[in-house]
Parts: C-alpha cells; structure tokens; sequence
C-alpha cells in the first residue's frame, strides 16, 4: 500500500533522527517544498564535539513563571544545553530561500526556542507527532498568531525500530 505525503515525510524525519546520539530524546526534522526533500537534520553536539554519550548530557534547571487563571505559578524545567535541536540544524543547513512556503515534518512538537526560530524561518507549515507537553500552549498560540498551520499526527506509526524512549 502507498503511504500518503505526511507519512512519508514523517517517516523520513524518525529516520533522521536514528543519527542522534541523545540519551533523553531522539529528534528529527526535514524540510520540504511541495512535494520535494530540501534538507534533513537531528539533535546532536555540534560536529567534532564530544556527544551526550560519550560526554553526559549537560542539564540546566531553569524556572518559568506560568500565570493559569490569575495565579502565578513557578515551573522548573531541565533541559540539555550539549545538544542543538533537529529544528534549529535543520535551519542552519538549509538555504533561507528554501524555507519560504515550506513545511517542516518533526518527529516531536517543537520546544519554545525552535518554535520562535521556525515562526521567523518563513515556513508554512509544521508537521509533529509526538507532543512536547512542557511548552505546548504557547507554541500552539505562537504558530497561531504566525499563521502558520500546526498539525499533529497523532494516528501515525512510526518505522520499525526508529522510536528510542523518550526521558523527560
């Protein structure tokens, strides 16, 4: 059976991401333009830089002061600094001009920072499976007021033997 566009991108994305070498999440992002592969990218240390596998993950604890219906509320997140996220080598090893009009196939929903460097990349469109919880409302709210369409792909199977666990 032929599997339709979003599959397949997607699936090339989970594919990409098996070149990660992060012991907390395996990320992968493509680039396409109508029907057609611009780029493919995954998390990772920058090139000839030790890795969080051979190096650890080095985790920062940082804190965001939510307000939910009149109440201030402070949330601490950890998050890897050692790794660049798919997204943003996604954009780094792309041409600008490429971007404009494009969808961006993620196999994870796009944390706050990528989403601001996606929602000022040109794209139209963003394409996830897997939902990032910690920055989901203001992400969504972001590409909203961008204009640009966010869709989940919750149905979806990943490949065979490309899902790594996920640690938060």
């Amino acid at each position: 059976m032929r599997k339709d566009w979003d599959t397949y991108f997607l699936d090339m994305a989970y594919m990409a991401s098996t070149r990660s070498q992060c012991s907390r999440r395996h990320v992968g992002a493509v680039l396409v333009q109508g029907k057609k592969l611009l780029g493919a990218a995954y998390n990772g240390a920058p090139m000839g830089v030790p890795d969080c596998s051979e190096a650890g993950c080095m985790l920062v604890e940082e804190f965001e002061l939510l307000n939910q219906g009149g109440d201030e509320q402070v949330v601490k997140k950890q998050r890897c600094i050692r790794t660049i996220h798919a997204e943003q080598n996604l954009l780094l090893f792309t041409d600008p001009k490429d971007r404009e009009g494009s969808v961006v196939y993620v196999t994870d929903q796009p944390c706050w920072t990528c989403a601001n460097m996606l929602a000022n990349s040109g794209i139209s469109e963003i394409v996830y499976h897997r939902p990032y919880p910690k920055d989901s409302d203001k992400v969504k709210s972001l590409m909203q007021q961008k204009g640009i369409t966010f869709r989940c792909l919750e149905a979806y199977e990943p490949p065979q033997g490309t899902m790594a666990e996920v640690q938060h």
